[in-house]
């Protein structure tokens, strides 16, 4: 239960972890690797790379969006982290959208906005000289 009385939608479930905290939300000092998009909707997400010998080793996701937004950032992490950049660039919104139990269908350009702005993050590295 929320603190209004109300059950926690199911997306923040699945992205919530024991001790009532975002694995992943955050910030990074000194990224191999980084990207910010601000959506359409307002919305903005960040994420940041670590990547060792093309594996996705620490990532982590900052938005000031909504609650759909952040579970969306979160999940996209929980998919990414540990793979190889190649089955990183794999992830979809679609997939992100199942692994959450699904989204009121007026968010899935949350679920846009976190992969797409992942993707960025994955170019920055990509593109590195």
């Amino acid at each position: 239960m929320t603190e209004e009385g109300t059950e926690r939608p199911e997306y923040m479930k699945k992205v919530i972890s024991a001790d009532n905290k975002l694995k992943n939300f955050g910030r990074m000092n000194a990224p191999i690797a980084s990207a910010f998009i601000n959506g359409a909707c307002g919305d903005d997400m960040e994420f940041y790379l670590d990547i060792a010998d093309g594996v996705i080793e620490k990532i982590k996701f900052h938005t000031n969006g909504c609650m759909v937004t952040m579970a969306c950032g979160s999940m996209t992490a929980q998919l990414s982290e540990g793979k190889n950049i190649e089955d990183a660039m794999h992830i979809s919104a679609g997939e992100v959208i199942d692994n959450l139990g699904g989204l009121p269908e007026d968010h899935h350009h949350c679920a846009i906005l976190a992969v797409s702005t992942f993707y960025k993050a994955l170019a920055d590295y990509l593109l590195q000289p």
